[in-house]
């Protein structure tokens, strides 16, 4: 044990430290938001908006080197990106009465799309495989204050409206009969999972970030049934995925985001066979 703290409290691991140290303060947000989108099964559309965020970003430098619009910066593309793909979905299955699944899916295929073109088309070097996997491992102190301000736009929200949300989470006819605006919730909800996603790109990467949003979350779920105890296990989980995982990439010299991953895919398989064994 004294070996494995020497070992860990080296200088030369600082970087992998500070790296766990921003892991685990994304974990509250995450697990808040992770289990609101698996719970209203609403996973595809956080995808959507993550490969939207794609096509704002793609967009975004594409101004910036071509029509030398500086203050169109690729985070504000990014935002424009997932925010309008969440909105566009919420108001078009709530108003248009379209399949969810088909406007989903269309978002999900356009925006990448988009965020492709532009980026072939944008002079100089584009790093468009960092903005997919992310640089855990490279974060700085701006990106640690950047997750706080994220856990507080996230966590405030969700404890003053924890009601309602509970309400909407499982029965909107009952929240609509309370007097719950369960449409502007709803699209609220959206949103903020929207400017999750946009501020963990750049720190996880789009892959991460989904895999973070729905595998800790539904194997939260297979341990407890009630929503705010499913959150609190959800953000555990993550920040032990992602504190096992980049220990284990640090010391297999491995890639840290596919290990996370995977490391989170094989609790949430487990997980369900034993949700599976104790419900027989």
């Amino acid at each position: 044990m004294n070996e494995f703290a020497e070992f860990f409290l080296a200088p030369e691991w600082g970087f992998l430290r500070f790296a766990m140290l921003v892991g685990l303060c994304i974990s509250p947000a995450l697990g808040v938001i992770g289990t609101m989108v698996v719970t209203r099964r609403i996973s595809s559309l956080a995808g959507a908006s993550t490969h939207a965020a794609l096509g704002g970003f793609g967009l975004a430098l594409f101004l910036q080197r071509v029509c030398m619009l500086e203050w169109f910066t690729p985070t504000f593309g990014a935002v424009i990106g997932a925010v309008g793909a969440a909105v566009a979905v919420g108001i078009v299955s709530i108003y248009a009465k379209e399949r969810e699944d088909t406007v989903i899916g269309a978002v999900w295929a356009i925006g990448m799309s988009i965020g492709l073109l532009f980026l072939d088309r944008t002079p100089g070097y584009v790093d468009w495989q960092g903005y997919l996997f992310g640089s855990i491992l490279l974060l700085n102190k701006s990106d640690l204050y950047m997750t706080l301000i994220l856990d507080a736009i996230i966590l405030i929200p969700a404890i003053v409206l924890f009601p309602m949300l509970l309400a909407l989470t499982f029965d909107d006819t009952f929240a609509r009969l309370r007097g719950i605006k369960v449409t502007t919730i709803y699209l609220g909800l959206l949103i903020l999972t929207a400017l999750t996603i946009v501020l963990l790109i750049n720190l996880v990467g789009i892959m991460l970030v989904i895999a973070l949003l729905t595998l800790p979350s539904a194997a939260a779920a297979c341990y407890t049934n009630h929503l705010r105890s499913t959150m609190i296990l959800s953000a555990i989980f993550n920040a032990c995925f992602i504190f096992a995982g980049l220990l284990l990439s640090s010391l297999l010299a491995l890639p840290s985001g596919p290990t996370i991953v995977v490391l989170a895919g094989v609790v949430y398989v487990l997980s369900i066979i034993r949700k599976k064994h104790l419900s027989k």
